[in-house]
């Protein structure tokens, strides 16, 4: 079977090793894929946090041309109120808090923006109602 809908989005990264540290300490990504483009020879790594078919493509360049700041952001779903404290708490310590946590109610829950190592946003939360919201408009 073919992949199917949206599989990725790809983030332009000054460092790779520092990027992948954080979405793996953030989100719980894990690498899938990692290679030097034989073309391009650009350092390319695919994340994921293997709930399904999708990854953050990660490419090395010397210079970010576009971030993702706080209303263009990835957003990653926790367990917990607690575990959305909890990494707000690391975040603030090493200086990667941008904004949160917040309690927005329903549908958008309680959520925090993080940044990573070249500023682009992380949205971290609990308690969206993405999947009942898909699932009503079915």
């Amino acid at each position: 079977m073919s992949d199917l809908g949206l599989t990725h989005i790809a983030l332009e990264v000054t460092d790779i090793d520092k990027s992948i540290e954080f979405y793996q300490k953030y989100a719980r990504m894990k690498i899938v894929h990692r290679r030097v483009d034989e073309k391009t020879q650009v350092d390319v790594a695919w994340i994921s946090d293997l709930t399904r078919p999708f990854v953050i493509v990660l490419l090395k360049m010397p210079k970010i041309k576009g971030k993702l700041l706080p209303q263009s952001h990835l957003g990653v779903a926790l367990e917990s109120r607690e575990m959305v404290d909890l990494y707000c708490q690391e975040a603030s310590a090493e200086g990667l808090l941008i904004d949160g946590p917040n309690d927005w109610g329903f549908p958008v829950g309680y959520w925090a923006y993080l940044q990573d190592p070249d500023g682009h946003t992380l949205e971290i939360s609990f308690g969206q109602m993405i999947k009942f919201t898909v699932e009503q408009s079915i």
